[in-house]
């Protein structure tokens, strides 16, 4: 069950204190200097917002909400420059899995759970546009996101810029690609970029990237399902280096 809490003041005290916000809804064209302040922290914080009707916040609680419910994580979010850091000055090749744009729970809870399983350093997720880390998440997972580090990026093209800066080579994934996954050199720093079923890596993100490449099929099946794709991708990470 998600846990939530309600009214200006306490979310946004939450938020100061270092509480783990998962996203604040806020009723629409509600205005205020304290308002104003909240929405300040969570953009700090890169915290979602999302504006709905005050009918649908209403339906989350009858208490006297003034119009905000925040959702707590169940996680402890990471900074992706940070944890790079911490990683390549412990001397570890890094290995990072980005997941551009799944918001299926199941997807996201099997490729948690195949990245923390092979040895994924961590995956990295959009604020927006993306499956919220809730304890369904975490269940289907099978606790896998207990124990391995999750980043939270507002802006992955950003996100690929510092990574790349940091000499981590970025790879995205994509059917269309010229290039097989035999082709990549997995035994340096690496991101690995995974997009929805449905429309893919962001054209964005594509645009940025080192590198393109796609897993080789013989059958009349046109794709893979995303998370036994992160897992071909990781396996491969894996082989190479222990090769």
């Amino acid at each position: 069950m998600d846990t939530f809490i309600f009214g200006i003041r306490p979310v946004l005290e939450a938020i100061k204190s270092g509480k783990e916000v998962d996203k604040i809804m806020v009723k629409n064209q509600l205005t205020g200097s304290l308002v104003g302040e909240l929405m300040t922290e969570a953009r700090k914080k890169n915290i979602r917002v999302q504006y709905v009707p005050g009918e649908k916040i209403d339906q989350i609680t009858k208490a006297n909400n003034q119009g905000v419910v925040a959702y707590l994580a169940p996680i402890s979010y990471h900074d992706t420059e940070d944890l790079v850091t911490d990683l390549l000055e412990k001397g570890i090749t890094p290995l990072l899995i980005i997941l551009d744009g799944i918001t299926d729970v199941r997807n996201f809870g099997a490729i948690a759970r195949t990245a923390e399983c092979l040895g994924a350093d961590a995956l990295i997720i959009p604020s927006d546009n993306s499956v919220r880390i809730t304890e369904d998440a975490i269940k289907t997972s099978a606790g896998a996101l207990y124990n391995i580090p999750v980043c939270r990026e507002t802006n992955l093209v950003d996100t690929v810029l510092l990574l790349q800066q940091m000499g981590v080579k970025v790879i995205a994934a994509s059917e269309k690609a010229s290039g097989i996954i035999d082709d990549v050199d997995f035994t340096q720093s690496v991101a690995i970029v995974l997009g929805a079923e449905d429309r893919g890596v962001s054209a964005s993100v594509l645009k940025r990237v080192d590198q393109v490449c796609k897993i080789p099929m013989t059958g009349k099946t046109e794709s893979l399902n995303v998370s036994v794709s992160a897992g071909m991708f990781i396996y491969e990470v894996m082989r190479q280096r222990k090769g």
